[in-house]
């Protein structure tokens, strides 16, 4: 039996984890990994490159999209927007309201700082056309963040806290930034023009798609294979 763990959900679970350790576990980042299970391999998500258009052409506007979480740090997107002179689009769920209502929603207007709201595959694409860069400005450690690499996959550069996945996904100086704080990523913003967007697309194109991820968890099943085999001989 082979198990992907898509995170923790809370420490608690790990006991239920290391109670299999006869079995076979796949990590979906090399950062998000508990020491005590036995791994086969690091195997990243892939994503769908059909519904993502490549455009050459930055957009003006800076892009935050992900759960309206304070771990997502919408918060502090707002605060890097404000203090580089550039307009915010916030797209995503309110997952917690409370936080939208204190942190987010004070800050909204009609021109500079905007929230969209969720958004469909359809209406993501037409988000990441207005993109000069793309803010993944999270507070805790990200497992693996299918926004980068949605965001890369369009061509848009990002800028991410360096938590967690974020320098297995972004290429630092490549492809995006990656930042220790609100004012790094400020400073980053500036920088973003000296990114080859090709090389954002490319990136995605070497590691991120669904046929990469197939790919890879061929090559772990054949791996099971031989251990098992191994294991009756």
């Amino acid at each position: 039996m082979l198990t992907t763990i898509h995170g923790f959900s809370e420490p608690d679970i790990l006991r239920v984890y290391r109670s299999y350790k006869n079995t076979y576990f796949v990590s979906i980042s090399d950062s998000d990994r508990d020491p005590e299970l036995p791994y086969v391999a690091t195997v990243y998500n892939g994503i769908d490159l059909s519904n993502l258009t490549f455009r050459a052409r930055p957009g003006d506007k800076l892009v935050f999209l992900g759960r309206i979480h304070r771990d997502k740090g919408a918060h502090l997107a707002i605060e890097v927007a404000q203090r580089s002179g550039r307009d915010l689009l916030i797209a995503g769920i309110i997952q917690d309201p409370q936080y939208f209502n204190n942190c987010v929603k004070p800050h909204l207007n009609d021109s500079t700082i905007q929230y969209v709201g969720p958004v469909d595959p359809i209406q993501r694409d037409a988000l990441f056309a207005q993109a000069h860069a793309t803010l993944h400005l999270n507070t805790i450690p990200e497992r693996f963040g299918l926004v980068m690499a949605e965001s890369m996959a369009a061509g848009v550069p990002v800028i991410a806290m360096d938590l967690g996945s974020c320098r297995e996904v972004i290429a630092d100086g490549v492809t995006g930034y990656l930042v220790s704080s609100s004012q790094t990523a400020v400073e980053a913003v500036p920088k973003i023009g000296r990114i080859d967007r090709k090389e954002c697309r490319r990136r995605v194109e070497e590691n991120f798609t669904i046929d990469r991820m197939a790919a890879h968890y061929e090559q772990v099943y054949e791996e099971i294979f031989r251990r098992e085999a191994r294991k009756r001989t």
